[in-house]
C-alpha cells in the first residue's frame, strides 16, 4: 500500500506521467504491429518507400520520447512518495485513447498521410480503430473520476 500524497500538482502529475507513457507505448504497438509486422502502412505513405521508412524513424523516435518522458516523471513521482497506480493507469489509456482517436480521425482521415490498411472496405478498419479508441478513453475517464472521488471520501489522503 502506498500512501499518496495529494497535492495538486501531484494528481496531475500521476495523470501526465501516465499520458505520456501511454501514448508511447500506443505508438510502439501501432509502430510495430501495423509498420512493421503486418506492414499495412507507414507513417507517410504519400511519397516514395525510402520517405515513408524515414517517417516510421521519427515516429518510433517520438515514441520513445513520450515513453521515456512519462517514466522520468513517474521516477519523481515514486521519488516523493506520491505514485498513484490507479490514477496512473488512467493517463496511461487517456494518452492511448487520445493519440488513437487523434491518428484515426486527424491523421487517417483529415491529413490523409496513411490509411490503416489499404483496402477496398477501410470502413471496418476505421470502425474498430476508432471504437477500440473510444473504449480507452472511456476506461481513461472511469479511472480519473473515480480517484477523484476517493480524494474527496478520503480527504487528503488515499490508499491503493
Amino acid at each position: 500500500m502506498i500512501m499518496i500524497m495529494t497535492s495538486t500538482s501531484s494528481l496531475t502529475q500521476n495523470i501526465w506521467s501516465g499520458f505520456l507513457f501511454g501514448v508511447g507505448l500506443v505508438c510502439f504497438l501501432d509502430e510495430t504491429i501495423f509498420h512493421q509486422i503486418l506492414y499495412w502502412h507507414h507513417f507517410y505513405d504519400q511519397s516514395t518507400l525510402s520517405i515513408g521508412l524515414v517517417s516510421d524513424g521519427l515516429f518510433h523516435a517520438f515514441s520513445w520520447f513520450a515513453t521515456i518522458g512519462g517514466l522520468f516523471l513517474l521516477a519523481d513521482l515514486r521519488r516523493k512518495n506520491a505514485f498513484w497506480f490507479k490514477r496512473w493507469i488512467g493517463g496511461v489509456f487517456l494518452g492511448g485513447g487520445g493519440f488513437q482517436l487523434y491518428d484515426g480521425i486527424i491523421q487517417h482521415k483529415l491529413m490523409r498521410i496513411h490509411q490503416i490498411r489499404y483496402v477496398e472496405n477501410l470502413i471496418i478498419y476505421d470502425l474498430l480503430w476508432n471504437i477500440i479508441a473510444l473504449v480507452l478513453l472511456l476506461i481513461a475517464i472511469i479511472l480519473i473520476v473515480k480517484t477523484k472521488k476517493e480524494i474527496l471520501v478520503r480527504g487528503k489522503t488515499a490508499n491503493e
